[in-house]
């Protein structure tokens, strides 16, 4: 049993504040909520929540752990005048270099990077050609270690033949079908889910759709697809295929109300009609999208459900959502705060249809993942201006404490003593240094 005493309860959509409320934690759900809730509660543990703000737990919706040390890279990258040179010489080469050591370090640091954060939830896209079989069992196990909740999923492509398109394939499906089987056993805590996951279209062959088409109709799991990222993958689908991108993923059966097709910088207004037909998620990735000079989607307001990702750059989802909301009034867009902030927490939603399970609001009965944050609002914190906090007097660094499945998993923004941070910072920096020498000896 955890106890949070007397902080300001804070939701997203709909914004919600409340003050003094205690939030009371058992068996990894709330239990009770408000004005003296926590009153003759017998605790093992009891958080001081006065002066804070109490929310619930961020979802990344697309995140690629792989990519986490990336950062600072120094290998020799090569030109990159385009999006898809971009692709070859950076990216493409990155996971070529990949292999258990590194996964597994890459794991760790994205995973604790997340809950410093609060972002308690990473909906993961991986890739890892040398090292597909067993690869995603790497990335629950680490962030099983560090406590933080999500999904992964293998990210298929035909770019090293039809033996590695297949082998990713099989990859996904294997993944699924044993946490489907231990979901059904109801053993333990569950914190990792899966998708079935695909790089992009143009690097999918017919065969790889239907092979994935039967697969997500096998496991009742649903597809994880970069899609017209990039015009080329638009333009690629209407030469070798005569057919918009999501009109090709409709006619094999793939679009579901589980269905994350991530940037969509390019949809047709015909693709967001069907997308949003079949109740499914586009994640917008606005810092990955400027950074790779991709171009603005104007049409983000007739998406029905819109999530936020950060296609790898990390999981502050505070720095996401300010960059999307300032380059959308940038573009001369029409939206404020808060439909922003509606469209961070439909990573909740996300995760109400991967898991089953309630999310996102601090209410009896709901997942016990939620965070708390110095915050000392220096002017009035109320519903109507929730979401202008978020974007104009917030930042990542006032998360203080955060709770995932019922367990506090950081406290003072320090992992329990069995996590080693010193340790895995050093083994980062090594296999960090590992990868770009890898990077160097692999051509485009």
């Amino acid at each position: 049993m955890i106890v949070i005493k007397n902080a300001t309860a804070v939701e997203f959509d709909p914004p919600r504040v409340r003050e003094n409320c205690d939030v009371v934690i058992s068996g990894g759900k709330i239990a009770k909520v408000g004005i003296g809730a926590a009153k003759d509660v017998a605790a093992e543990k009891i958080i001081d929540g006065t002066g804070k703000i109490v929310f619930p737990g961020i979802v990344c919706s697309h995140h690629h752990i792989y990519s986490a040390l990336s950062r600072g890279i120094m290998s020799n990258i090569g030109p990159t005048p385009d999006f898809v040179s971009i692709l070859k010489n950076l990216w493409w080469r990155l996971d070529r270099g990949i292999d258990e050591d590194v996964l597994h370090f890459s794991t760790l640091t994205a995973s604790m990077d997340a809950l410093r954060c609060g972002t308690t939830a990473i909906i993961d896209h991986h890739a890892s050609p040398e090292f597909i079989e067993g690869s995603l069992d790497v990335v629950k196990q680490g962030m099983e270690l560090i406590g933080v909740r999500g999904a992964t999923c293998y990210e298929v492509t035909d770019r090293h033949g039809r033996d590695g398109m297949t082998a990713g394939i099989e990859e996904n499906r294997r993944f699924a079908l044993e946490v489907q089987a231990a979901a059904q056993k109801g053993e333990g805590p569950r914190l990792v889910e899966a998708c079935i996951g695909g790089h992009a279209p143009c690097t999918l062959p017919e065969e790889a759709y239907e092979k994935m088409a039967d697969v997500i109709q096998e496991t009742g799991r649903g597809l994880h697809l970069h899609v017209a990222e990039d015009r080329y993958d638009v333009s690629h689908s209407h030469v070798t295929y005569g057919e918009d991108i999501v009109a090709r993923l409709d006619r094999h059966g793939m679009l579901d109300s589980r269905t994350l097709l991530v940037h969509g910088v390019h949809l047709s207004d015909a693709d967001i009609e069907t997308l949003n037909g079949r109740d499914g998620f586009l994640v917008h990735n606005a810092r990955s999208n400027m950074n790779n000079s991709v171009g603005y989607n104007h049409k983000l307001p007739k998406v029905r459900n819109l999530a936020l990702g950060t296609d790898g750059i990390g999981a502050d989802m505070f720095a996401e959502l300010q960059s999307a909301y300032f380059k959308h009034k940038d573009e001369g867009g029409p939206w404020w705060p808060g439909e922003f902030l509606r469209a961070l927490q439909a990573g909740n939603r996300i995760l109400e249809r991967l898991f089953g399970e309630s999310f996102g609001r601090l209410e009896p009965g709901y997942m016990a993942d939620v965070a708390v944050a110095n915050y000392a609002s220096p002017t009035p914190l109320v519903p109507e201006n929730v979401a202008g906090h978020f974007v104009f007097g917030q930042n990542a660094g006032i998360v203080d404490t955060v709770i995932v499945d019922g367990r506090v998993v950081m406290e003072n923004r320090h992992f329990p003593e069995d996590i080693d941070e010193a340790a895995i910072a050093e083994g980062a920096r090594e296999q960090g240094r590992k990868l770009w020498r890898r990077i160097d000896e692999i051509k485009p």
